[in-house]
């Protein structure tokens, strides 16, 4: 004997011992569900529901809430204005085992109806259920963290910002003996607060890499070595 049910907008064809994947209920695992939507029942004497067949139901016990596999949609709009986008996604559905079919007495049997998760039934099912107590536990936890490394974010950038500074007694060089600076890069480093080769010359590889990134120079100062240059125009 089978039976055609229908959920989450799809009819699926199944016999007892079946084992399928529906659209998101509102159960858990080991929980059984009836489904009551029955449109045809197979067998000696077929019976085709006007849409649904009467007191049939479809009993099926959940295993697990998995997800399917990813599907990828990209748009891409070839315009004046071009544009891309690219969305992953992953339907959430529910693995079920089919124990038994009811050709009639279904809606006397007392098993709790199959709801979806996104349905109206579903969400206040879902609002009603208990929370662990152990997410509140973990909260205050997490908490603590998060105020160490905003406590330590300024003494970080201090420490950065301590080589780029310019001292007042510092005369300014003549940055363009480096190569590749011509006047219009000179500017740049001036408004940067750097004006001196001694500057240069002491840059670690923090301080040149947050300077590449601030003034967009793409690893122009490794490329061009301009430590090295700094620090041999400062013994001259």
């Amino acid at each position: 004997m089978f039976a055609v049910l229908k959920t989450g907008g799809k009819q699926y064809k199944v016999q007892s011992g079946d084992v399928l994947r529906v659209e998101k209920l509102a159960a858990q695992a080991g929980d059984t569900v009836q489904f009551n939507d029955i449109m045809m029942l197979g067998g000696d004497k077929p019976v085709v529901g006007a849409p649904l067949i009467s007191g049939a139901a479809v009993q099926a016990e959940v295993i697990d809430q998995i997800k399917g596999e990813k599907v990828i949609h990209f748009v891409k709009r070839r315009r004046k204005h071009s544009s891309k986008r690219t969305k992953g996604h992953r339907q959430q559905l529910t693995l079920l085992r089919v124990t038994e079919i009811l050709a009639e007495g279904g809606d006397k049997s007392g098993v709790k109806a199959a709801v979806g998760a996104g349905s109206v039934a579903g969400v206040a099912a879902a609002a009603a259920a208990p929370k662990t107590p152990a997410k509140k536990a973990a909260a205050p936890k997490a908490e603590k963290p998060k105020a160490e490394k905003k406590a330590a974010a300024p003494k970080a950038e201090k420490k950065a910002a301590a080589p780029k500074a310019a001292k007042a007694d510092d005369k300014a060089d003549d940055l363009k003996k480096l190569s590749g600076v011509g006047p219009a890069l000179e500017k740049k480093l001036h408004e940067a607060g750097v004006t001196t080769f001694a500057q240069i010359a002491g840059w670690s590889a923090a301080d040149i890499a947050e300077m590449d990134e601030k003034l967009s120079f793409k690893g122009r100062i490794e490329r061009e070595g301009w430590v090295d240059q700094a620090k041999e125009l400062t013994k001259g």
